[in-house]
């Protein structure tokens, strides 16, 4: 059976002065105010596809004649970001969360008057989530994004997120213990051992991992840009990893792969690494994202500056520094016992 076109029309309230016409089994948008009257526009072709923000982008400037478009509503002001290159050149990751978000505050806020937004209102949706305060910080930060590529381009008279604070962070994502590292590796198989041991040993993010293939090896380390920050690092491949990857057949392709060949996305490739340590105790409430922090304490016991790390991994330094320290502070508690427990001896001599 033939699948049936969507009406997209149907979904989507189309303002008075657009016409949708059908022809050819295909659908078509116009700008034509007055048609039918002696004060009919001369009608304007539109994008086909009323649910993109680029239909509505069109349809304000021929709403103005050629002239300068009018900002006037908040949902505007989020269409318009939707289709800018600060929006578009983040990673798939980020975009999708900001569409999460974005569709809260359309169905909030998208009728307001962009000049009349507030960051109390944001601040009124925020504290509205103090249950969760994670899902609160994502709006907010979304927010933040959007507000600040407003402000600049004249679509808001002042931040809608000033003085507007995050929750306090829980303690993020926690890096992983040697017994958790041993575990996986003694327990974990196939494509999810793979890119549990690319994480550990190279700090990316389940996004780059999942992508990350022969092409990417430079002589003894991996090249790559970040798909979230678009930033270039170089990740060294140790011996332990180095080991490992000897057992990897070499196809075409990321390293991680589904059994049918496919790749995986983030998301899968997390669902089939829940599926796998179900049956190990001591991996219960870790997190992949806590490879990230494992790497930097890694690289920090192999004695690798902040900057370094940096290089390698390509995390934020404020990031590095929290890990960092955290690692500098175990190695000095456990230097401290060791030097107690030799004072210890000597005394009782």
């Amino acid at each position: 059976m033939p699948l049936k076109r969507r009406k997209r029309a149907a979904t989507v309230d189309l303002p008075k002065g657009v016409h949708h016409v059908k022809a050819g089994g295909r659908e078509y948008f116009y700008w034509s105010p007055g048609r039918g009257t002696e004060h009919a526009a001369r009608p304007v072709r539109l994008p086909d596809d009323p649910t993109d923000p680029k239909f509505w982008i069109a349809l304000r400037e021929a709403q103005g004649i050629g002239g300068v478009v009018t900002v006037k509503t908040f949902g505007d002001v989020l269409d318009l970001y939707l289709d800018s290159p600060q929006f578009k050149g983040k990673g798939d990751g980020t975009r999708s969360l900001y569409l999460r978000q974005i569709k809260i505050a359309r169905a909030g806020f998208g009728s307001m008057p962009a000049e009349q937004m507030r960051a109390s209102m944001i601040r009124g949706v925020v504290d509205g989530l103090a249950d969760k305060p994670g899902a609160g910080n994502n709006f907010l930060s979304t927010m933040r994004a959007v507000s600040t590529w407003g402000v600049v381009r004249d679509h808001f008279v002042a931040s809608i997120t000033e003085g507007v604070e995050p929750y306090a962070s829980q303690g993020g994502h926690k890096p992983w213990t040697d017994d958790q590292i041993r575990a996986a590796k003694e327990h974990l198989t196939g494509a999810v051992r793979r890119g549990v041991f690319l994480m550990i040993f190279t700090g990316q993010r389940g996004s780059d991992v999942v992508r990350m293939g022969p092409t990417d090896v430079d002589e003894n380390g991996f090249r790559l840009t970040q798909q979230k920050t678009k930033r270039e690092v170089w990740c060294p491949i140790v011996p332990e990893l180095a080991a490992e990857m000897e057992e990897w057949e070499r196809v075409p392709g990321p390293f991680v792969r589904q059994a049918s060949g496919r790749p995986f996305t983030r998301k899968l490739f997390s669902r089939h690494f829940d599926e796998q340590r179900q049956g190990i105790s001591v991996l219960k409430g870790v997190t992949l994202h806590g490879l990230r922090a494992t790497a930097v304490i890694r690289l920090r016991r192999a004695g690798l500056s902040t900057a370094q790390i940096q290089d390698v991994i390509g995390m934020s330094l404020a990031m590095i520094e929290r890990y960092a320290r955290f690692a500098d502070r175990k190695a000095s508690g456990q230097a401290a016992i060791l030097r107690l427990s030799n004072v210890g001896r000597r005394l009782e001599r």
